[in-house]
This record gives structure tokens, C-alpha cells and sequence, in this order.
């Protein structure tokens, strides 16, 4: 009696939902590391003054991290000891985020361009700026030689970024067998029926990693990068100007010390463990009998079924195998995976799919910044607290969707096509909701009533400021209290000032105007402050409505989601499960995640109407866009995209249809060929039809799914 008390099920169940419980650990640590090197974009890019399509590069170098490795440890990975595996490579995402950290440790102070160098007499408030003819010396002269200047860009630490890829390009690798090999470790050991839900808690608490990397990536955006070692009073300006860079290093060392802590478990988990134990109900075991009793009835498609024909010979246990054997066989295990067409479809629309989801990702925070007016800190924020909470819940309904109506393939593939559809439908909606251009002097308005303040085309010089000797390179922007921004306080024709910091206020500004009676006059108040004028409140109400509609949106997309796994892993054959993880996150990652932020950031430094000055001179940094332009841009690419990946779905539905035909005649076929064989049929012509008819469909099989 003792002996069958102690069931083997308990400690097997027990084991499998710790590996559950670790992995999704990982999924946490792993996606908290992603998201908030997602979220620092911004900042890196204004840290080492460089263009959005280098900081794709950068954003890319995780994807190329996994490019290296990940078709070897996919198929090489499932028949070694997969937890340890996934041990290693958490690692070896934290040497890549503790590397990405680094550059902050041996790179100067943050020096932002200024025009303000000036300092004020001591026991005054007010001094003299720039608009006056002699102050050339205020401006940054350009380097002669190439000598100085390699020797300014050296001690400026200017090529620091390089780390940045490489940690991030090490993050990438390190990464490589946490999905494919976890995933189908899980699958193999889990009952089917429990095997979505399990999906749904990975990537459930997946999706809490970004929640927190996001906030978190919002809280240090509004930390001065070197905080602790400079005086926070001196800096004149705060969080919402283009040239703050926030503490972008903090958060990849928090990021590396959750990944050591993830790793921890797997190292004393076994490679096997036996299939998961049934229920022990009364319920669950009248179930079983009822479905044993009947299990000569064969049955059209399963709950969750594969489409994939199941041999009747039972699973020997795993032989051990050589490093030679495993190699001989690399070659015919890929030729059998994409002779798949069912495979080479859910492939090809995956990687359209990431290309939209990609690039809208990396840039949203910015597209809010640009033509919403939104501070980096808080577009961060809001992504954090709203739309991927909204993930996560439609994570869950789709896995719980799933389970409660037991869809089959085909079920799956309708659910993840009406919620692509829809949330595309949502994405058009985006379109509309659009918010004036920031009225900035000589960039987005050239001429404002007045012959003094029309300006040049292309050039911030009017009347008003040609005898200041104003340099048109920097951005130092302040806002006019007739709510207009100015690029400089020399360029607003400003004569004094008051305070210092941030409260520092000019006056006596030359080029101001302001609307009377329909013309423009001079205004009662030529002052301004630092800084860049905020929208117009019906901006404000405009981006309460995007928000709305992108919440919606990113709900509905998410219900897909575990619908979409399952169609991937119920369509190819059981031995090549860890091999297709593998290559649809390589193809994945390769063209889906490593083009989209460089042609994406590309196509939006074209919509720069001002660039910022590096340190030892040059082109720096994009400090304004053009919103009207950027919004165009940047949605044109997603609905594209998108669009495209709608269309491939209904293609994949029906040819995941045209399979499913073939199964029901083939279970028709073996249905009348058994009973045929049961009544008269001596000589067993009947079951040599049956298993040519199964070989048939087998070879069918290999080359249409």
C-alpha cells in the first residue's frame, strides 16, 4: 500500500511546473532587459549624438546576436540537457547588459550644445546675451585640422556606442535557447490541452518584464545622466528638452543582475521528465475510460489536434546520441522543415508581422514625443501602464479562449485572423488623429504678418536677428510669450536676462510678435523662457483618444497571440519541433527584427528639420521633425506592413484548410477500410490499401505542410 501512495506523477508534475515557473522567470528578466533597451533609444541616440537609423543599427544587434547561434542550439540544444543550456545563455545575457552599461563608466560628462556660456557677474541678475555684434566667440568654433578633431572625438568618447552594440549583440546570443528550447521542453512533457495555457503564463509574465522595463526606463529618463557627479543646479534644462539625456546605464545593470538570478534554478532541473500525470479525479478518470472505450471511433481533428500523421508505434526512450550523428543529420531535418508549406507560410507572415511590430516598438515612444508633445518620461510611461498591461490581459484571454472552447487548428488560425484584422482596423483610426505642427520661427512658420519676421527659406535668419551674429547650428530653444519657440534666445533677437538654470528668463526680444486686430504688432511683453512652447490643449485631448484607440488596439492584437503558437507547433512534426522554434525565430529575428528600426529610423531622419551639433562639430542628433511628416512616415510604414501580413493570413487559412480536407478523407478512408476488413476480406487486400494510403499521406504530408 505504501508503495502505491507514492506515485511518480506528484514529483513529475512538481518538476515541470518549477521549469514553468523558472522560465517564466526568465521570460520577465529577459523581456524587462529588452524592453528597456527599447525605451533608452532616445536617450542613447542623444548620449553619443547620433542619427536614428545608426541607433537601429544598435537596436538590431540583439537580432544579430541570435542570427549567430540560434539555428545550431535549436536543433543541437534539443538533444543535449536543455535546462542547462538556457542556464548558460542567462549568463551570458548578463555580461551583454552589464558590457551595454560599461561605456557610461569610461566616457566624460555629458557636455549639451549651448549658447549660453556666458556666466553672470557675481551679486547680479541680469546680464548681457548674445544679440549683440561682437559675441562670435559665444559660438562653437569648427575644428581645422583632422588631428584636433580625432583628438576632441577621443576624449569625448564619441565611438563608446560600439560597446553598446556589442553588449546588446551578446544580450542577442545569450537569449538564443530561452524560446525554442524552453517551449518545447514544456510541450513535450505537458498534457496538449494544458499546453496552451501554459503559452499564456509565459507570455503573460513575458509581458510583465516590459510593463516594469518601461516604468522603470521612464523613471531614469528623468535622472540627469551623470547624476552624483555634476551640481544639478547649473543645468539649464529639464527632462522635456530634446538635449536631456537621462540615466540610460541604470537600468542594464538591474537588467543583469535579474538575468544572473534567472539562471540560478536551471541548473538543477533533469534534461527528461516523465510525460505530465492526469488528473487523479473520479471525473477525470470516467473521462479517460469513456474515451479509451471509444477509441476505435477515429475522430476528424482533436482538441488542439495536430496535422501532423501520428504513427501508432510507441516512443522508445531517448537513445543517446553523438555530436557526428547529429550533424550527419542537420542536412535532411531542414530539407524535411521547409518542404512544409503550412511551415514556409506561418514563416513569411511571422516576419512581415515583426517588421510592422518591430519598428512601430522602437519609435512609438518618439512618434508621442514628436507629434503629440509628449516628454520621452512619460510616452515611456504610458506604454508601460497602459498598452502592454492591455497585452498582457488579451495574452490571457486568448489562451483562456482556447482552452474553454477547445479550438482546434483551424479554430486557432480564425481567432488569430479576426484579431489581426481587427486590431489593423483599429491602426487606420490613428490616422485621423493628428495634432498641429509645433510653431517653431524659420522652421515650421517662415513668416508671421510682418515684413521684419519673414524669414528665408531654410534659414532662421530674418530681420529681426541679422545683426546678432546668431549661430544657426545649435539648438538652445526657448518659448515666447506669444507662443512661438525660437531656436535660440540670440535668434529671438533677446538683449538680457535674468536668473540662472532653469529659472533664466530673456528679454527685450526683437523678433516677437503677437496678432491685433488682425495684424501683427509689437507685444507688450517681449520675454521669454527656456525651452520649447508646449501643443495647444486640443492636442492634448487628441492624445487621449490615441491612447484610447492604441489600448484597444494592442488588446485585440494580443488575443492572437497563443492562438498563433499553436497553429506553429500543431503543424509540424514532433522531432522537428525545437528545429522550427528555432529557425522561425532565426528567419524571425533576421528579417523581421534586424531591417525594420534602420529603415524605419532612415526613413524618419528624413523628416528632420534640425540637427544638433556634436561636441567636436559635425551632425549630431535630430533635436525637431517635422510632425506632420513624421506621422506620415512613420504610420505609412506600419499600415503597410500590417496590411500585408493580413493577406498572408488569409492565404495560410486556406491552405490550413485545404489540409484539413485531406485529413477527413483520410480518416473516411481508414474508417471504411477497417470495417471492410473486420467483415470479409481474407486474403487482407483491405489493409495493405490502408497503409498505402497512409504512406501517400505521409509523403503528402512532407510536402504540403
Amino acid at each position: 500500500m505504501s508503495v502505491e501512495t507514492k506515485a511518480p506523477r506528484v514529483p513529475c508534475c512538481s518538476k515541470l511546473k518549477l521549469f514553468l515557473v523558472s522560465l517564466s522567470f526568465v521570460y520577465f528578466a529577459k523581456a524587462f532587459g529588452g524592453s528597456y533597451m527599447k525605451s533608452s533609444v532616445t536617450q542613447i541616440e542623444r548620449r553619443f549624438d547620433i542619427p536614428s537609423s545608426l541607433i537601429g543599427v544598435i537596436d538590431g544587434s540583439f537580432e544579430i546576436g541570435n542570427l549567430l547561434v540560434i539555428a545550431f542550439v535549436s536543433y543541437f540544444g534539443a538533444k543535449l540537457h536543455r535546462p542547462r543550456l538556457i542556464g548558460i545563455g542567462c549568463l551570458i545575457m548578463a555580461a551583454g547588459a552589464f558590457l551595454t552599461a560599461l561605456p557610461h563608466f569610461f566616457q566624460g560628462q555629458y557636455v549639451y550644445e549651448t549658447t549660453l556660456s556666458h556666466i553672470p557677474e557675481e551679486n547680479s541678475t541680469e546680464s548681457i546675451l548674445p544679440c549683440l555684434a561682437n559675441t562670435s566667440h559665444l559660438v562653437i568654433n569648427d575644428l581645422s585640422t583632422a588631428a584636433s578633431k580625432a583628438a576632441c572625438e577621443k576624449e569625448a568618447g564619441s565611438s563608446m556606442w560600439i560597446y553598446v552594440f556589442l553588449g546588446n549583440m551578446l544580450r542577442g546570443i545569450g537569449e538564443t535557447p530561452v524560446m525554442p528550447l524552453g517551449v518545447s521542453y514544456l510541450d513535450d512533457y505537458a498534457r496538449k490541452e494544458n499546453t496552451a495555457i501554459y503559452l499564456a503564463c509565459l507570455q503573460t509574465v513575458g509581458i510583465l518584464g516590459p510593463v516594469f522595463g518601461f516604468m522603470f526606463g521612464s523613471f531614469c529618463a528623468k535622472i540627469y545622466v551623470d547624476i552624483g557627479s555634476v551640481d544639478l543646479e547649473s543645468i539649464s534644462i529639464n527632462h522635456k528638452d530634446s538635449r536631456w539625456v537621462g540615466a540610460w546605464w541604470l537600468g542594464f545593470l538591474v537588467s543583469g543582475f535579474l538575468m544572473l538570478l534567472a539562471g540560478i534554478p536551471f541548473w538543477f532541473l533533469p534534461n527528461t521528465l516523465a510525460k505530465q500525470c492526469k488528473s487523479p479525479s473520479k471525473k477525470r478518470q470516467k473521462e479517460d475510460i469513456q474515451a479509451k472505450s471509444s477509441s476505435d471511433t477515429p475522430e476528424v481533428e482533436p482538441e488542439q489536434g495536430s496535422f501532423i500523421p501520428e504513427d501508432n508505434t510507441e516512443e522508445d526512450a531517448p537513445q543517446p546520441v553523438t555530436m557526428a550523428a547529429m550533424a550527419k543529420d542537420f542536412a535532411p531535418s531542414l530539407k524535411r522543415l521547409f518542404s512544409n508549406k503550412v511551415y514556409l507560410l506561418i514563416i513569411l507572415t511571422s516576419v512581415v508581422a515583426f517588421n510592422g511590430f518591430i519598428g512601430m516598438i522602437t519609435f512609438k515612444p518618439k512618434f508621442m514625443e514628436q507629434v503629440y508633445g509628449q516628454s520621452p518620461s512619460k510616452a515611456i510611461f504610458l506604454i508601460g501602464s497602459m498598452n502592454l498591461p492591455a497585452v498582457a490581459v488579451g495574452v490571457i484571454v486568448g489562451g483562456l479562449v482556447m482552452k474553454r472552447f477547445k479550438l482546434s487548428v483551424l479554430g486557432a488560425a480564425r481567432l488569430s485572423i479576426v484579431s489581426s484584422f481587427l486590431s489593423f482596423c483599429l491602426l487606420l483610426i490613428q490616422y485621423f488623429l493628428q495634432c498641429d505642427n509645433s510653431e517653431v520661427a524659420g522652421l515650421t512658420m517662415t513668416y508671421q504678418g510682418a515684413t521684419e519676421v519673414s524669414y528665408q527659406q531654410e534659414s532662421l535668419l530674418s530681420q529681426c536677428n541679422m545683426g546678432c551674429s546668431c549661430s544657426l547650428k545649435h539648438w538652445d530653444p526657448v518659448c515666447a510669450r506669444n507662443g512661438i519657440t525660437y531656436a535660440s534666445p540670440c535668434l529671438a533677437g533677446c538683449q538680457t536676462s535674468t536668473g540662472v538654470g532653469k529659472e533664466m528668463e530673456f528679454h527685450n526680444c526683437t523678433c516677437m510678435q503677437e496678432l491685433k486686430g488682425g495684424l501683427m504688432a509689437p507685444p507688450t511683453n517681449r520675454s521669454a523662457i527656456l525651452g520649447q512652447c508646449p501643443r495647444k490643449r486640443d492636442c492634448d485631448r487628441m492624445f487621449k483618444f490615441y491612447m484610447a484607440v492604441s489600448v484597444l488596439g494592442a488588446f485585440v492584437s494580443a488575443c492572437g497571440g497563443t492562438s498563433g503558437y499553436i497553429v506553429l507547433l500543431r503543424s509540424i512534426h514532433p522531432d522537428l519541433k525545437s528545429l522550427a522554434l528555432g529557425m522561425h525565430t532565426l528567419i524571425g529575428r533576421t528579417l523581421g527584427g534586424i531591417p525594420p528600426p534602420i529603415y524605419f529610423g532612415a526613413l524618419i531622419d528624413r523628416t528632420c528639420l534640425k540637427w544638433g551639433l556634436k561636441r567636436c562639430g559635425g551632425q549630431g542628433a535630430c533635436r525637431f521633425y517635422d510632425s506632420h511628416a513624421f506621422r506620415i512616415t512613420f504610420l505609412g510604414l506600419v499600415y503597410c506592413l500590417y496590411g500585408l501580413a493580413n493577406l498572408l493570413w488569409g492565404v495560410l487559412y486556406l491552405q490550413l484548410s485545404k489540409r484539413q480536407k485531406k485529413l477527413e478523407l483520410r480518416s473516411q478512408a481508414k474508417a471504411t477500410a477497417l470495417e471492410a476488413n473486420g467483415n470479409n476480406n481474407p486474403n487482407g487486400h483491405a489493409m495493405v490499401s490502408i497503409f498505402k494510403n497512409k504512406d501517400d499521406l505521409d509523403r503528402d504530408n512532407e510536402s504540403t505542410i
